[in-house]
């Protein structure tokens, strides 16, 4: 058997572009690794991730213990401690009760009410697009339309949307970055300080009430009377703003491109609006825009016939997951009738995500408004699309699409 590349090798442009091959490439040599370079197991095969991902014995902690001298960077910490307050990084029981707090605007029926928002934001959007013939999907459509919605569920005034956009790149990329720059984790723990100051003045200020049915009102009327109470609530409403948008963000670039990329099956979405559902789930399997989930050994166990030492690191490669032959048969071709299987986009398990709902809307909403009112939607060739430079979310910076404006 010979032995896989390190899992590094993704942050390179040239393998951005091909990544499923360089996963097929790992996951052929062996679908359960140590990578020296990272320090930590790489798990390939759809099997081994999924059945990683619920295993009580492996840990979602990423920061162990945050204050323990040389754990983590100094210019790091103040970013680590509220990350460990998230419930993305937390076991049973305090991961259930982080969840909890927030549950409830997400019930299929709390997401259902953001339809018409959803619906309007995108028609001005492709309204004002239209006749101009040209559009980056990123930054006219895929960035500004996720963070509209999370900013409304939480209740933030327009005036204060760009601030919020400004603090979440920095700390998206710090969670995808495995080797960030003393220059970068000081960046990301500062963004992550103002959001929380920000958040802190939104949710407890009292001169005007909380619009209903938001986020703020449900959060502001369930948190706690102790200092760690709200510390939590803010740490987990920060984590919203940046996944929530964020990744909705690279699945509307992510998906808009494989349908550009396989014009027959845009052509399919065209005629059979109906497969919509279908086809969410197909493109979320063929392009995720998380790739990678972090566990951390509780103790000494096995896992696809490895001993994974306690305190070892697995990071389990959803994005190659999902292009496992032996659970898709013919994973690199983009097929709406694909039976069976289930994608590890939106996790497995416990920490299957809060917000799956709302991303799968957005993302219907948005590429029937792109087929139905957009003819001859097609790449523009003046810049070819450009992925950020992370392990952990795949994404575009840009994504320039040409289309048949309306005659006047």
């Amino acid at each position: 058997m010979r032995t896989p590349s390190s899992l590094l090798r993704a942050f390179r442009p040239q393998v951005q572009e091909n990544l499923y091959d360089f996963y097929e490439e790992m996951r052929s040599a062996d679908d359960l690794f140590w990578d020296r370079s990272l320090g930590a197991w790489i798990a390939t095969g759809h099997a081994v991730v999924s059945s990683a991902a619920g295993d009580p014995g492996l840990s979602s902690v990423r920061y162990p213990d945050v204050e323990a001298p040389g754990a983590v960077p100094e210019e790091l910490r103040p970013l680590a401690r509220v990350l460990s307050r998230q419930m993305l990084y937390s076991d049973a029981p305090d991961h259930a009760r982080l969840r909890a707090l927030i549950s409830k605007a997400f019930t299929p029926r709390a997401v259902a009410t953001l339809r018409t928002r959803i619906v309007e934001a995108v028609d001005r959007i492709v309204t004002r697009a239209a006749p101009t013939g040209r559009m980056d999907v990123v930054a006219d459509l895929a960035r500004p339309l996720p963070l509209t919605i999370i900013c409304d569920l939480l209740d933030v005034p327009e005036r204060d949307r760009p601030a919020v956009a400004a603090w979440s790149e920095p700390v998206a990329e710090a969670i995808g970055n495995s080797r960030l720059d003393a220059e970068g984790s000081r960046a990301a723990s500062q963004s992550m300080t103002d959001m929380l100051a920000y958040l802190r003045e939104l949710l407890t200020r009292h001169d005007t009430p909380p619009a209903p049915h938001t986020l703020r009102a449900m959060v502001t009327a369930q948190a706690g009377n102790t200092d760690q109470d709200l510390d939590e609530l803010l740490a987990n409403c920060a984590l919203l703003l940046i996944a929530g948008h964020e990744t909705t963000t690279h699945f509307i670039g992510n998906a808009t491109l494989a349908l550009l990329r396989h014009p027959q099956a845009a052509d399919q979405l065209r005629r059979r609006p109906d497969l919509m559902p279908a086809a969410v789930e197909e493109l979320l399997r063929y392009d995720a825009p998380v790739q990678l989930m972090l566990r951390r050994a509780r103790r000494d166990l096995d896992l696809a016939g490895r001993t994974i030492a306690e305190g070892q690191t697995v990071l389990l490669v959803c994005g190659a997951a999902n292009r496992d032959p032996a659970a898709f048969p013919d994973p690199h071709v983009l097929d709406f009738g694909r039976p069976g299987g289930r994608h590890m986009s939106f996790g497995h398990g416990p920490h299957f995500c809060l917000g799956a709902a709302l991303a799968r809307m957005e993302g219907a909403i948005v590429l029937e408004a792109l087929l139905a009112r957009l003819p001859g939607l097609r790449l523009d060739g003046t810049e070819p699309p450009r992925w950020q430079r992370s392990l952990n979310f795949r994404g575009l910076t840009r994504l320039d699409v040409a289309f048949t404006p309306p005659t006047a």
